[in-house]
């Protein structure tokens, strides 16, 4: 039986100023865990911080299940200012502020595509025993709000005049990698997904195992395990990058969820000692990004 969480009819109004979104907005997990949003419309606002050469970047504001959001658009510029570039949204990993994700937005930048970066709710980090509790007692998970903050940014990226709304995906670290998996999944203008050393759950085996034998508990655990989603990213691409000598993230994890996918998937390994993104990753990263956008008609 699909639960669904649905805001009062006398509490629609101040739901649109909070979110900014249409008045029933819902939210919701079906009997196998998988999450589902309704589109909504965020409301944003850009200030100028810097305008170089070759980019303009801007300070971001949106809204998004009663929070307000910050990010950075980074924008590049194009010979043809008519010209329209592919976007990324930038999910760092737990810790990372949007500021710290810079280095591989200008990286991005150089190779012609815009990107969103954003500070995630509580920089990333999870609670959860806290999101647990919360959602057996019917109340929305901060992780599932993390996933509505992804698919807010997608959409304020699309909005920008300079930006193929045909051609965005995202791209995400450790824990923003996780985020950045469901979000693919549920957004299909989406054209894939790039996760850099992350991994899922494995919440299937837990349960296999009897380790979790709750239903409302399974239903939460798949919700939030990005090994739920992986087939629904197919036949959109699906890319994995990892170094064989991650410290945080073990390279073996990282393979558990990559022999799950279905459908069209690279996994590319590195040799530095450490986690998340790193400049030895750039090439892997280009012809990706190269080959994903290409195939965009």
């Amino acid at each position: 039986m699909k639960r669904s969480f649905t805001i009062q009819v006398f509490l629609m109004t101040i739901a649109v100023a909070l979110t900014g979104c249409v008045a029933d907005q819902e939210w919701s997990v079906d009997d196998d865990g998988f999450l589902r949003y309704q589109e909504c419309e965020p409301e944003f606002r850009l200030t100028l911080l810097e305008r170089a050469d070759n980019y303009t970047l801007h300070g971001v504001n949106f809204t998004s299940r009663g929070a307000n959001i910050e990010g950075l658009l980074r924008l590049p510029h194009t010979e043809n200012g008519g010209d329209r570039v592919p976007g990324i949204v930038l999910l760092p990993g737990a810790t990372v502020t949007k500021e710290g994700e810079q280095g591989l937005a200008t990286y991005l930048c150089g190779l012609g595509y815009a990107s969103i970066a954003i500070d995630q709710r509580n920089l990333g980090g999870i609670d959860m025993e806290g999101d647990l509790g919360g959602f057996l007692h019917d109340e929305e998970p901060t992780q599932h709000k993390m996933v509505h903050d992804a698919l807010c940014a997608a959409r304020v990226l699309r909005e920008q005049p300079t930006i193929d709304p045909d051609r965005t995906l995202y791209l995400g670290e450790s824990n923003g990698g996780r985020f950045a998996i469901i979000a693919s999944a549920l957004d299909r203008d989406a054209c894939g997904v790039v996760a850099i050393s992350t991994c899922g759950y494995g919440i299937d085996s837990a349960v296999a195992s009897g380790q979790i034998r709750d239903h409302e508990m399974v239903r939460f655990y798949r919700s939030i395990d990005p090994d739920t989603y992986l087939n629904e990213i197919s036949p959109r691409k699906f890319v994995m990058i990892h170094s064989v000598n991650d410290t945080i993230i073990s390279y073996d994890s990282a393979q558990q969820t990559y022999m799950k996918i279905a459908g069209p998937k690279s996994l590319h390994t590195v040799q530095k000692e450490g986690h998340g993104y790193c400049a030895e990753m750039d090439p892997f990263l280009k012809r990706e990004l190269e080959e994903i956008f290409s195939h965009v008609s």
